[in-house]
């Protein structure tokens, strides 16, 4: 290796070697330098790499877990599709059966209502003048006087429906009505017209008549509405102490009877005079938890006596069927009237005619047969 000596203070040459030397020095400075930025963005480069593929994977692993969630979304809207198909199914079926209910529900409320107007009735309470003779004593303790008694009949009227175009006549005599009922027709004279009346014999629905023998207590009240937390000995004697108070209208009690399970029970008082009062009242105040009121009624016996059911059709009474409307009701009463009350036309004196127009309906009441 061969040494060199350069001696700077030997002339103009030696200073610009001197001022080289400073630029390499400041070269390999700015060398080392880059070369250590070299490194760090080499090692940069290596992070970023690596952060790369690190992203690459997890991209990755999200779009296979869409992929997942996509496929179980798939699935579960095709089972919501399946669920709801089959609830619509479920949802007709069960439509159909309800307008399948609906009608019969129809049919039923219909059928009720013909049986209620069947069993409709009425009862007539005659005027009976009364002579008292004598004046009874009543024993307080014997069955009689613990009860006010009662006998009252019941008789349903039967029916028929009236419809337009439709007289009822009744006559006076039963052989006229059968004479009527032997003709097929009637020839009404109507000014210049003649009508055609068809005489029908009627049949009239069943009706019943029976007696109710009814038992009131004068002694003994119903109550309801009871409702507390105490123990029963103790809501018994609560509506004893409070059936007991004259200033609540009440009086001396015998026995209470209660059942906790419906609220309901019955208080008998020693005295009569006092159940009838309350009744008819209907309230009574007692005292439980609270200050309440509580609903009292009678306490009511009763059955059923000779019960008589009744069918068939009126005698005197003909249906005049097929009239036409020419004229008013009134006018076409009395038309009708005239001709069936001449000897003449097989007619005889009559009780009673009812007629109606077309597009009307009527319900026609008969005595008991």
């Amino acid at each position: 290796m061969n040494h060199f000596t350069l001696n700077a203070g030997s002339g103009g040459e030696g200073g610009e070697i001197a001022d080289a030397l400073k630029e390499l020095e400041t070269w390999k400075g700015k060398v080392e330098e880059a070369t250590c930025v070299k490194a760090d963005l080499a090692l940069e480069a290596t992070k970023q790499e690596e952060a790369k593929t690190k992203a690459k994977k997890d991209m990755n692993a999200a779009l296979e877990q869409q992929n997942t969630y996509r496929e179980e979304c798939t699935k579960a809207t095709f089972a919501i599709e399946g669920d709801i198909l089959r609830l619509q199914k479920e949802n007709k079926h069960l439509i159909d059966r309800l307008s399948g209910r609906k009608d019969a529900l129809d049919l039923k409320r219909t059928r009720v209502d013909q049986l209620t107007e069947q069993l409709k009735f009425s009862a007539k309470i005659p005027d009976i003048k009364l002579k008292f003779s004598e004046v009874l004593k009543e024993e307080e303790d014997s069955e009689m006087g613990e009860h006010i008694s009662g006998y009252h009949t019941i008789t349903e009227r039967p029916t028929t429906v009236l419809t337009g175009g439709q007289a009822l006549i009744t006559f006076e005599e039963k052989k006229v009505a059968s004479q009527i009922l032997r003709m097929a027709k009637c020839p009404v004279p109507v000014e210049k017209d003649t009508l055609d009346v068809i005489p029908k014999s009627l049949t009239l629905g069943s009706s019943v008549k029976f007696g109710i023998q009814l038992d009131v207590s004068k002694k003994a009240l119903k109550f309801s509405g009871v409702r507390s937390a105490m123990s029963q000995e103790a809501i018994r004697g609560h509506l004893e102490s409070s059936f007991s108070r004259p200033s609540r209208g009440g009086g001396e009690v015998e026995r209470v009877e209660y059942d906790p399970d419906t609220g309901t029970g019955k208080v008998t008082f020693l005295n009569t005079g006092v159940a009838e009062r309350l009744a008819l009242i209907g309230m009574y105040s007692v005292d439980l938890d609270a200050h309440v009121t509580i609903k009292v009624e009678p306490v009511l016996q009763y059955h059923l006596e000779g019960f008589q059911a009744f069918c068939g059709a009126p005698e005197r009474t003909v249906l005049l069927d097929k009239i036409r409307d020419v004229e008013d009701e009134e006018d076409m009463a009395d038309i009708l009237e005239i001709f069936f009350q001449k000897q003449t036309n097989s007619g005889g004196e009559i009780e009673s005619i009812k007629y109606i127009s077309r597009g009307k309906e009527l319900l026609a009441l008969f005595d008991v047969i």
